[in-house]
């Protein structure tokens, strides 16, 4: 399996999946308080940044657009944040 292959994979299957639950969660406890407060507004806008990105990432890896060392670096600093986790 290719770099490429490895860091879109774990874009696809882990890192989105976990983006996504994180939204949900923060969702439902705005929904119970009724109220957004400021950081619950700013964690949510960093979290579907962060999910915007990935799908980047991952259109790019489709139409080959990424370098080898762009994709290492992506994989390295994923694998980390994982983990890190």
């Amino acid at each position: 399996m290719t770099s490429a292959e490895k860091l879109k994979n774990l874009l696809e299957l882990e890192v989105i999946p976990d983006l996504e639950v994180a939204i949900d969660e923060l969702f439902e406890e705005i929904d119970k308080a009724k109220n957004a407060s400021k950081e619950q507004k700013e964690d949510l806008a960093e979290l579907r940044e962060m999910r915007t990105e990935c799908f980047a990432i991952v259109e790019e890896l489709k139409r080959n657009e990424l370098e080898d060392d762009e994709i290492e670096e992506l994989l390295a600093e994923l694998v980390d944040m994982k983990t890190a986790e």
